[in-house]
């Protein structure tokens, strides 16, 4: 399931998730089945860009990659978003996700 939240696209790698904002913690929390999205929890409140940015620096640390390399670039003020990593294949990207599952 983890394959089809995250897809390459021109030179990036597109990941489609499901936020929680107010979370105990940020972390993964496994695939919504029926959005094909990756389920991420967010410490920060959904308030002045905070979880968003929060969301950014959790998935360019997870993905090894800078922060400037990760961009919202649909759903910014939803819970639903996708999110586009440059210069990153969706093969790492399933690597190092499914790293932290079994972490």
């Amino acid at each position: 399931m983890l394959q089809r939240a995250l897809r390459d696209s021109a030179g990036s790698l597109l990941i489609d998730l499901v936020v929680m904002t107010s979370a105990p913690r940020t972390e993964i929390r496994g695939v919504d089945p029926w959005r094909h999205a990756l389920r991420l929890r967010v410490a920060a409140p959904a308030r002045s860009g905070e979880a968003n940015r929060e969301i950014v620096y959790f998935l360019a640390d997870l993905l090894g990659v800078p922060s400037s390399d990760v961009t919202i670039v649909w759903g910014a003020g939803s819970r639903e978003k996708r999110i586009a990593v440059a210069g990153l294949d969706r093969k790492a990207a399933l690597e190092r996700i499914s790293a932290v599952g079994r972490s």
